[in-house]
């Protein structure tokens, strides 16, 4: 079962670059947890995802050298979503679909995986450490980024822009 999770039922051994897929296939299971219970659900979601993903890493790796294989994408999903709650409350602030907001989605989808792959400054501390949780975190940190740049492009956007 910890390896059905850690790798997203399946979608980390999706090849090449597992973790795109991952971060791809969270979108429109994000977009389903917020159309049944909007911002607060998908908040829920992203801690429960962090805690088993935690859990389903440190199962998945026990006695393994490669502390963080690239099958393991659930840290992905976690990252995503993060990623994704600025669009989330917005779709809930506009009283609209989260569809509607699809620059956003993007915006979180690309600076995610830029901040990932990338790994500045405590994106990469993070993935240095050896541990389930070093593997969870790095992901955890790029998906605040990448929701810090959402927010700013949104307010840009809409705020200073006037779109």
């Amino acid at each position: 079962m910890s390896r059905v999770i850690a790798t997203f039922f399946g979608v980390g051994l999706l090849r090449p670059a597992p973790g795109t897929w991952g971060s791809a296939a969270a979108l429109p299971v994000a977009y389903l947890i917020h159309l049944l219970g909007g911002f607060p659900a998908l908040v829920i979601a992203t801690l429960l995802v962090f805690f088993i993903g935690w859990w389903a890493t440190a199962n998945a790796t026990r006695g393994k050298e490669d502390h963080d294989p690239s099958e393991i994408v659930i840290d992905e999903v976690a990252g995503q979503w993060i990623a994704l709650l600025p669009v989330s409350f917005g779709a809930v602030h506009a009283g609209g679909d989260m569809l509607a907001l699809y620059p956003g989605i993007i915006t979180a989808f690309l600076a995610f995986r830029l901040f990932d792959i990338w790994k500045p400054g405590p994106v990469g501390w993070a993935d240095r450490k050896s541990t389930a949780l070093g593997v969870m975190l790095d992901d955890i940190i790029a998906g605040v980024l990448a929701a810090l740049v959402v927010t700013l492009a949104a307010g840009l956007t809409h705020g200073v822009l006037g779109l």
